[in-house]
């Protein structure tokens, strides 16, 4: 039995190894068209590059030990990118740098599963093959998901994850957007009688941005009526991709920095949290972006306005534009390329899906 089951695993794993190579091939590509092999050990080193969590037996400044570390693995990112690919403009080494995190994500996927099945061969245990076993349907979507997340996020191409942002610079429309920080833009406006704070990370090129940070410092300035943040969420397996749902609370993911500087806000002005989220499964935020989330735009502006209509409280209105901003551009303008490079893509993702099928119908019948 156990040789059975190592069988189907040791194909996995070397299908997990191979996707992983070709993650690794995207980034080299974009890189150079020709790689030296100076260049292929430099980003296989990187792949192994790795953060160690902080001494969390005593809570109490975590929030700060984490922000370091985060700090210093961007910086790291960067200095490597920039390195590799010092003729680069910004916007393309931001891209490069979220197209590396995902095929490092993908290297340690295949790393670990191959730990696995080196073990299992080892002690011949039956109980950790059947458990591996039962993980591996799971373990090749999220492998074949990160391939295509390495993909689009290398070529700045919008993700699911990246709604957020999309309707942060949509809302933003024509006014004007200012620098915050490195990686955080912030925009004004008059919307619905009420004055807007439109927060996001800076776009087209692939960052999260800093927007806890940002808020904290705005909420010092200026007088706050409510915070709202719009942010993709994991959906339940029978959910529909796309469809929204409304809540309480800092719907920021991460390791939780960000969020914590917005709780801690709100908890001293005693500010409202509204969250809208967008609903779409694991490997839907990191592959490029379904219709479904595409059109998903309507009902998330439905929602915000009727929160900023409830909202009576006199201040200004905070509206963070949560998540990547791969592809995603600062304001309206820029919505239009993204508008193009969206459709295409789902072109593609159309004809592929197509293909998909047609192989598997014959194969069945072969």
């Amino acid at each position: 039995m156990v040789t059975q089951i190592l069988f189907k695993l040791e194909k996995s794993a070397e299908f997990l190894e191979g996707i992983s190579t070709k993650a690794e091939m995207t980034v080299l590509k974009k890189i150079s068209k020709k790689s030296d092999k100076k260049l292929k050990n430099s980003v296989k080193n990187f792949l192994e590059f790795f953060v160690i969590s902080p001494v969390d037996i005593d809570p109490y400044g975590i929030i700060r030990k984490l922000e370091h570390l985060i700090n210093l693995e961007k910086e790291r990112f960067n200095y490597f990118v920039d390195q590799v690919a010092p003729k680069f403009d910004s916007e393309t080494k931001a891209n490069l740098t979220m197209g590396l995190s995902a095929a490092m994500s993908l290297y340690q996927l295949a790393k670990v599963l191959r730990h696995f099945v080196e073990l299992i061969k080892k002690t011949k245990s039956i109980n950790l093959a059947m458990m591996l076993q039962m993980q591996l349907p799971l373990i090749e979507i999220i492998g074949k998901a990160l391939l295509r997340g390495t993909e689009a996020l290398t070529n700045g191409w919008p993700i699911g994850d990246t709604i957020g942002a999309y309707i942060a610079a949509d809302l933003t429309g024509d006014s004007k957007v200012v620098e915050a920080d490195d990686e955080t833009v912030i925009a004004r406006k008059k919307y619905k009688n009420r004055d807007l704070i439109i927060i996001k990370a800076k776009g087209p090129g692939g960052r999260t941005g800093n927007p806890g940070k940002v808020l904290d410092e705005v909420c010092k300035k200026e007088k706050v009526a409510k915070i709202i943040t719009i942010d993709a969420a994991l959906k339940l397996e029978g959910e529909k991709t796309g469809s929204i749902a409304e809540g309480v609370g800092v719907a920021i993911g991460g390791i939780g920095v960000d969020k914590s500087y917005v709780e801690e806000v709100a908890i001293k002005k005693k500010l409202p949290l509204d969250t809208i989220i967008i609903k779409m499964s694991q490997e839907e935020a990191i592959m490029p972006m379904k219709r479904t989330i595409f059109d998903s735009l309507p009902k998330v502006m439905n929602a915000l306005n009727e929160t900023i209509e409830r909202t009576t409280e006199k201040g200004k209105i905070i509206v963070v534009g949560v998540g990547n901003t791969t592809g995603i551009g600062n304001n309206r303008k820029d919505i239009e390329k993204t508008n193009k490079m969206i459709k295409e893509n789902i072109k593609k993702m159309k004809a592929m899906e197509k293909k998909r099928r047609r192989f598997n119908f014959f194969s069945e019948w072969s």
